[in-house]
């Protein structure tokens, strides 16, 4: 398979952001697949989501349970003209299951597919707790945006972690931290809490106020508000219930996490966007997603019901759904297999310095290339 990525390629398009490609393939550990079968994968995976005339590069990595690869390429053409990555999401599961019948590889369960989007959690019983955390939690802030502690945590809840912020003074300075701690299935506390600093500044707290202000930027860019509100309200509209409202914004790529008090009433209410990797809760959106609209929503009172489906679909364009639609997923193509395995994200050392090392050189060009353009016009 090719190893050597042309960065000039990069030069020619200052426009695409993101350049870079990674996608990362985990077959079940029971295929007991080759190298040259894995690389016979992974080069119909790229040929089939429409990379094949991209160089790109593989690595296989091991873990204690699965063998994974990572791949790794460039979103621009040798003429400079950004590869197509509308749907990428999509067309991402859907050569994956063709890889399955192609390769007689070990297929996701059957409702695996048709639930939530796949995802590692911690298992408490599997011990080194420290590891697998901090895979999580460093996943968390590489792949999503959140705008706030609240947003960020419940997150982390999807994936049996939980965090709180600790504030504090010490010799007259003030500090602040944060404590990680693993959870079972129904949010109930298992072991010591973990201090942030374990895992590296990067899931400290000076590094989450700087994601929030990165992360308000990236909604108000991509335009995830204008996006959101039109799918979410005509799934308000059809749905027959809580859990029918869950499934509705399920297929369209959207998680939901409804808090209740001991009284069973909805007190907040949180989106979760896999295919733009955005957390952002309900009263974001607008009052018409506010905690209290769903609490009517879902009331029994049937007249009541109606008169909250008319007013969510009220003023809301059409052409937004359009917007979603037609916006490229920046989310990591996923793969036979896991679409977002953040089991084996932050250990990759050498993926993510390789990554990191083609993003430096892309920005570095971008910067060069409007200096010399300013310069001109000057």
């Amino acid at each position: 398979m090719p190893i050597n990525l042309n960065f000039r390629r990069t030069q020619v398009n200052n426009k695409t952001e993101k350049v870079v490609f990674h996608a990362s393939l985990n077959p079940d550990p029971k295929d007991k697949l080759s190298n040259e079968q894995l690389s016979e994968i992974a080069q119909a995976y790229m040929q089939k989501l429409g990379y094949g005339n991209q160089p790109y590069i593989v690595f296989k990595h091991s873990d204690i349970k699965r063998e994974h690869l990572h791949i790794v390429s460039l979103r621009v053409d040798e003429n400079g003209k950004k590869i197509n990555d509308s749907y990428e999401v999509a067309r991402s599961m859907k050569v994956c299951k063709e890889l399955e019948q192609e390769f007689n590889l070990v297929p996701l369960m059957k409702g695996q597919r048709e639930s939530e989007i796949p995802t590692k959690k911690i298992d408490y019983k599997e011990g080194d707790i420290k590891h697998q955390v901090g895979n999580i939690t460093k996943s968390v802030m590489n792949h999503f945006y959140f705008q706030s502690f609240g947003e960020y945590r419940t997150l982390l809840e999807q994936f049996n972690v939980t965090a709180e912020e600790i504030k504090g003074e010490h010799e007259g300075k003030p500090y602040n931290g944060i404590l990680y701690c693993v959870t079972d299935e129904k949010g109930n506390k298992l072991g010591r809490p973990l201090k942030s600093s374990l895992f590296g500044k990067e899931v400290g707290y000076d590094a989450l106020q700087k994601h929030y202000e990165l992360s308000k930027s990236a909604v108000e860019k991509k335009k995830i508000r204008e996006s959101l509100r039109p799918v979410i309200s005509q799934a308000m509209q059809k749905a027959n219930g809580r859990e029918d409202f869950k499934r509705l914004i399920r297929e369209k790529g959207i998680g939901v996490v409804f808090r209740e008090n001991e009284a069973g009433r909805i007190y907040g209410v949180t989106f979760i966007d896999y295919q733009n990797r955005i957390v952002l809760n309900g009263s974001r959106l607008g009052k018409e997603f506010s905690a209290n609209m769903f609490n009517e929503l879902f009331d029994n009172n049937s007249k009541q019901r109606n008169e909250i489906k008319h007013r969510a679909t009220d003023n809301q364009p059409r052409k937004a759904e359009r917007i979603r639609q037609n916006e490229s997923s920046e989310l990591s193509p996923g793969s036979i297999f896991s679409l977002f395995d953040v089991g084996q994200g932050s250990d990759d050392y050498e993926t993510e310095n390789f990554v990191k090392e083609m993003e430096y050189n892309a920005e570095l060009r971008r910067r060069k290339a409007k200096l010399k353009k300013k310069g001109r016009q000057w």
